[in-house]
């Protein structure tokens, strides 16, 4: 069975930066997009970054020029680079792969507090 391990989370302060990775257990076939989503208190689960098959990368306007997605097929692992970390970026950090014909995967969530 597929699992999405998430890693990288914690306490920084403001300006800090932090590298969230997600690792996949076991063969995902037929990826069409892997992403990071987060979730502050009271607030809807949004997209922050998005890479597709082709390397086509999104990114939450929020976040743009300081966040960076990117992946490692060797490794089966997706990482987001963040820096410049501001107190608004405070969430639940969920690593996201979408397929062709067989659904999504989530991570379990990892937390990110931006705080001094």
């Amino acid at each position: 069975q597929v699992q999405l391990v998430e890693s990288g989370g914690g306490l920084v302060q403001p300006g800090g930066s932090l590298r969230l990775s997600c690792a996949a257990s076991g063969i995902i076939f037929s990826i069409r997009a892997m992403g990071w989503y987060r979730q502050a208190p009271g607030k809807e689960r949004e997209l922050v970054a998005r890479i597709i098959s082709d390397d086509t990368t999104n990114y939450a306007d929020s976040v743009k020029g300081r966040f960076t997605i990117s992946r490692d097929d060797a490794k089966n692992t997706v990482y987001l680079q963040m820096n410049r970390l501001k107190v608004e970026d405070t969430a639940v950090y969920y690593c996201n792969v979408g397929t062709e014909y067989y659904g999504h995967y989530w991570g379990q969530g990892t937390q990110v507090t931006v705080s001094s």
